[in-house]
């Protein structure tokens, strides 16, 4: 244990902070924030709970935290929280008084630090976890579309803007992600989004080459429908955005499950085959071969069919994308892909550390945190536009039993970055072992 780097701030220095200009609206730039100066952050949750993802988010902003195995502080303060739910088992006012951080009543008080105009440089909007019903399309409707609205009012009254962080998907509904999107495009506000998986090492480590023709990828995911299909999905996407001619979006969708997604391999839909060579990454204690697995009557733990579902994506440049839902944990993430010209196969897993996926938490606020001060997300915010929409299309597909989905409100284009810098590579394992307790709380954890 070390302490906290929160420090008390004097009166000058608060004034400074909270007055400073940061990102602006539309008619001027966005300006990158001094590093020198630690940020005012406005959290914005709907709950906060053990191993939420408020908690394993929040805990790196207000704890020293390893990113590849290097001390890292966020050099930020939590200025205000807006806690949408507080179940019996919540934190959050623990939390609050450990590190003096104010429990506000509405999301603007939150940003305004209880005034009336923007008083904070970022906002962190965690729409994950909680009680909140359940659509037809097995969609949870998190509340994401309400927080960016709120947080948005605030902005159009302040008449500036900051960097915003949005938790995974944009929105459960395509028509609110893309007026999210939209919105943050005309007010001229850096927009993140997105969840870690994307950030896990590669094991064994695979980087595609510059602009790679890829014929078709695979990811593999062991969740259940919706929740883990956007990791899975994130996955895929990751990989497959840097080939040759860049993004330039989806043509249709198509959710299918038993026999009928068997019969789509059969019809060379998409391939076993590279199924098996993402499994082979790191066949799973207890269960048969990948070979085995990768069969129409395979079962997994409990009798159920190891495939449980899957979604096949078209691309408009004629890439094949599949992603599968497996018997295996909701931990492990496995992906496939054959170039054009090649005969074998290249593929990866991407794991998340030890303590389940908390530690890869890590890489992710270290990505937000860059946001934050750079004012420009390191990975597109298309990207996740892009699997958002392609996720409703795959829910709408599963409800109407499999039909095609034509996607021609997916056209989205867009060049992907190098975020290299932004993922874990494995040197935090060294200090952050498998046998290592698991802290019950918020506590430094990094050496």
């Amino acid at each position: 244990m070390i302490n906290s780097p929160r420090t008390a701030l004097s009166r000058r220095h608060f004034l400074t902070a909270a007055v400073a200009p940061v990102a602006l609206l539309a008619h001027a730039p966005t300006r990158l924030l001094a590093a020198s100066r630690r940020l005012r952050v406005a959290a914005v949750i709907t709950e906060y709970s053990y191993r939420s993802h408020a908690h394993v988010i929040l805990e790196n902003f207000l704890e020293p935290f390893l990113f590849n195995g290097k001390l890292t502080s966020s050099n930020m303060d939590i200025s205000g929280l807006y806690v949408d739910q507080t179940p019996t088992n919540e934190l959050s006012k623990a939390i609050a008084a450990k590190y003096s951080i104010p429990i506000h009543r509405t999301i603007s008080d939150a940003l305004c630090a209880g005034g009336d105009r923007l008083a904070v440089d970022a906002v962190l909007s965690i729409g994950e976890h909680g009680k909140y019903p359940v659509n037809s399309k097995a969609q949870m409707e998190y509340p994401r579309k309400r927080f960016f609205d709120e947080i948005v009012s605030v902005f159009r009254r302040s008449g500036r803007s900051v960097p915003v962080f949005n938790d995974k998907h944009l929105s459960y509904r395509w028509d609110w992600a893309k007026e999210m999107y939209d919105t943050s495009r005309s007010m001229g506000f850096p927009l993140m989004a997105g969840s870690s998986v994307p950030l896990a090492q590669r094991i064994p480590e695979l980087e595609l080459p510059g602009g790679a023709r890829i014929e078709e990828a695979l990811s593999i995911h062991g969740g259940g429908v919706e929740s883990y299909d956007i990791h899975g999905l994130e996955v895929l996407q990751s990989m497959v955005e840097a080939r040759r001619g860049g993004e330039t979006g989806v043509a249709h969708v198509q959710f299918l499950q038993g026999e009928a997604l068997w019969q789509a391999a059969k019809e060379g839909k998409w391939s076993p085959e590279l199924a098996v060579a993402a499994l082979s990454t790191q066949p799973i204690e207890g269960l048969p071969s990948p070979e085995a697995l990768l069969k129409p009557l395979a079962t997994g733990p409990g009798g159920q069919p190891f495939i449980s579902h899957g979604i096949l994506i078209r691309y408009k440049d004629g890439t094949r994308g599949t992603m599968l839902a497996a018997g295996i944990t909701g931990i492990r993430w496995f992906f496939a892909c054959r170039l054009a010209g090649e005969s074998h196969s290249r593929a990866t897993r991407f794991y998340v550390g030890p303590w389940q996926n908390r530690n890869l938490f890590k890489a992710l606020s270290h990505s937000i945190q860059t946001h934050f001060r750079e004012g420009r997300s390191p990975y597109p915010v298309e990207r996740t536009l892009l699997t958002t929409g392609i996720l409703d299309a795959a829910m709408d597909s599963r409800i109407q039993q499999g039909r095609l989905q034509q996607t021609p409100h997916l056209g989205i284009r867009y060049r992907a970055r190098d975020f290299r810098k932004m993922r874990e590579r494995g040197d935090s394992w060294k200090r952050i072992t498998e046998d290592r307790p698991e802290p019950q709380g918020i506590e430094f954890a990094g050496s």
